[in-house]
């Protein structure tokens, strides 16, 4: 059992990392279209950095992007755009779309191309067909986050991979998809949220082992006793992490409390150090859900900076909100659920308490260290 444990938990240790390594903010774009019987208005945000990736931006090559540069590639952003997206009336047939204008916003991520798109249908739309293709054939993790409005009425739709085409009532879509699709963005946030996960699994890392079980004055590492154990000092972290991040989650969304972007990614960063470091050098093993809670508040601040650039209305703003936390902690418990029994069975070998716990902890101390600069410092140490 053991010689098949020890390849599973090396390969899962060699995938995170080389993931973690080129982590980055999730890809989205925001696109807000309005529907008044054969007309659609509205606007769409693609991250400067995409369209840079995608079309090439920075003329220069010097690794920053000007109005001058921008400007200068606004046709080609403009039949980049257009080409991967299209909208379709009841009767299937295409509403061809134009941009009338080109804008920069800032996103709580960096600067993004704004283009206001303007569309005229054959007939009254009261079904709208979109087929959304941007950046999927160069990145699949990128996603297309879609407010759509009708007299005053309002329905979202993320777009994937694996969802590109979707066909929307104007008059408001199903309250359960819309909740099933932030469930759905939620889990896939968590996953490709490589900062979250490492700082949880910093705290998970340890919750197998008893620090201070060795013999005389010497302090070591050793496998805990039983899995009922472990399972309870996971819960504890889950619970405390949860219940922090809902917090501060639904008062950001909600707009009681406001914290710049920069602050919040650092200090991100800074708890995944800290959590690293705690499991080399013990700072709070005792009380590793307090840090849980404590920083969880942090975290749950960057959760909703995803929620604050899509700018949902009241309306959907409470169903898009709980959908998003109910996926956010599905996700959390598919990892725990994969890591918990793997890291028992192992708890006892010097490989899972010298490579897994120690050096792979010294690896996230690093990485999060890297990430502290980045964010500090607004360098890119890592290339993207």
């Amino acid at each position: 059992m053991m010689r098949r444990l020890i390849p599973m938990l090396a390969a899962l240790s060699m995938l995170l990392a080389t993931s973690v390594a080129l982590a980055h903010k999730p890809s989205d774009s925001y696109l807000a279209l309005d529907v008044k019987g054969k007309q659609v208005s509205g606007q769409w945000d693609i991250a400067l950095r995409d369209l840079d990736m995608a079309i090439g931006l920075d003329a220069d090559g010097n690794g920053e992007l000007t109005w001058d540069e921008v400007k200068a590639r606004h046709p080609a952003i403009a039949a980049y755009a257009l080409s991967r997206l299209a909208l379709s009336g009841q009767d299937g047939k295409p509403c061809p779309l134009t941009v009338s204008e080109h804008l920069i916003d800032d996103h709580s991520d960096g600067a993004y191309a704004v283009l206001r798109l303007n569309a005229t249908c054959a007939v009254d739309v009261d079904t709208l067909g979109v087929d959304y293709k941007l950046l999927f054939d160069i990145d699949p993790q990128h996603k297309g986050l879609l407010k759509l409005s009708h007299d005053g009425a309002t329905s979202t739709a993320i777009f994937t991979p694996e969802a590109p085409r979707q066909q929307l009532a104007v008059a408001g879509a199903s309250r359960w998809r819309q909740f099933g699709d932030y469930v759905r963005h939620g889990v896939w946030h968590i996953w490709i949220g490589f900062d979250h996960i490492l700082f949880l699994l910093s705290l998970l890392l340890p919750a197998v082992l008893v620090f201070g079980a060795g013999t005389g004055s010497v302090r070591t590492w050793q496998g805990g006793a039983s899995f009922r154990a472990a399972f309870i000092d996971v819960l504890k972290i889950v619970t405390a992490f949860t219940l922090a991040h809902s917090i501060t989650l639904s008062l950001a969304v909600l707009g009681v409390l406001s914290v710049p972007s920069r602050v919040v990614e650092s200090a991100i960063a800074l708890s995944v150090v800290l959590a690293g470091l705690n499991n080399i050098w013990p700072l709070f093993q005792r009380r590793r859900a307090v840090a849980a809670f404590a920083f969880g508040l942090i975290h749950g601040f960057g959760f909703a900076s995803v929620l604050l650039d899509l700018g949902l209305p009241a309306s959907s703003l409470l169903l898009s909100l709980v959908g998003f936390n109910v996926g956010v902690e599905l996700g959390q418990l598919a990892i725990v659920a994969v890591f918990l029994p793997l890291a028992f069975m192992a708890r006892n070998s010097t490989f899972y308490r010298k490579v897994v716990l120690v050096g792979g902890s010294a690896l996230i101390f690093a990485i999060a260290m890297v990430w502290l600069l980045e964010r500090v410092l607004d360098l890119k140490i890592i290339s993207q």
